[in-house]
């Protein structure tokens, strides 16, 4: 992890993450309560509640609050991601797609709650975040339409839905080009990512050319981060990944580094995080998070 560097002088990451790990996890705690049926609630917070960086909801803080905004007109939001995020881990892990066991660090939830459950646990996370985004107080209902709109087309077929479908498409192919790969990364992975960053920042207020240049920013990082994701499924241990080790390789995927190698994969994705970093020099030391969460993506180990 990158604590600080020549972007981000006198920042703790380190510090920053932790402190805003915890008021989200506080947050994901109260946000969904046990009740009838008690058993689909109880799958719900179990994969919610399993850990993990919580990087999308904090992304989304982060951004509220460079703008002006505050950290309590965004945890609502912040929160609908972290669950929209869970829904596509369960869903993304059950033996039609990805068939994996381990998550981290901890069984998938289909294999503590049966397949039937861990589909309907899903579902019900996903349609709960919009409902979520929609009970927050205090924030403008045309802010909260637009962070709806950009929600839902994250994480439908403009988005993760038709990324994954494209995933599904090239496995096994030997001759997936990279601007398939692009194509799948960008929608099944840094859509979502992206809607983070924008979302807080049209929560604040953003003006319209503000939150293009977020959106750039959180494209770029989105990328870089897919490709670290690559790397890591060959070099890290399923303990450090908290997830089953080498899936990529035995399912046949075309990845960054199958195309180009680990070395140029690097200093491409150290190329999406420098851009992403230049592209808030306009917002000052008041960016800091942001920058230095850029540079976490880039050097993260899990």
């Amino acid at each position: 992890m990158v604590v600080a560097d020549a972007h981000t002088q006198g920042f703790s990451l380190a510090q920053y993450l932790q402190e805003q790990k915890t008021i989200v996890e506080t947050a994901l705690d109260q946000s969904l309560v046990i009740t009838e049926p008690v058993t689909i609630y109880e799958a719900m917070r179990y994969s919610l509640l399993a850990g993990g960086k919580r990087l999308r909801p904090i992304l989304c803080l982060a951004a509220c609050e460079m703008l002006g905004g505050t950290a309590a007109m965004a945890m609502n939001t912040a929160c609908a991601l972290e669950m929209i995020h869970t829904m596509s881990l369960i869903h993304d892990d059950l033996p039609a797609m990805d068939n994996d066991d381990l998550r981290r660090g901890k069984p998938t939830n289909h294999k503590v709650y049966g397949e039937d459950i861990a589909i309907l646990a899903g579902d019900a996370l996903l349609s709960y975040a919009f409902e979520y985004v929609a009970r927050t107080p205090d924030v403008p209902a045309e802010r909260l339409l637009q962070v709806i709109v950009r929600l839902g087309q994250a994480v439908g077929a403009e988005g993760l839905v038709g990324g994954q479908v494209v995933d599904l498409e090239s496995e096994g192919k030997t001759d997936v080009a990279v601007e398939t790969l692009n194509f799948i990364h960008t929608h099944k992975t840094g859509a979502l990512l992206e809607v983070c960053v924008t979302a807080g920042a049209i929560l604040a207020g953003a003006k319209s050319e503000e939150v293009q240049l977020l959106s750039r920013y959180a494209q770029n990082i989105g990328l870089a981060f897919q490709i670290v994701d690559d790397i890591l499924d060959i070099t890290a241990t399923a303990e450090e990944l908290g997830k089953t080790a080498g899936k990529d390789l035995e399912a046949q995927k075309v990845t960054y580094p199958s195309l180009w190698g680990i070395e140029k994969s690097q200093a491409e994705a150290r190329k999406l995080v420098a851009e992403a970093i230049a592209s808030l020099e306009p917002y000052g030391e008041r960016a800091n998070p942001l920058k230095a969460l850029a540079e976490y993506i880039v050097n993260r180990k899990n």
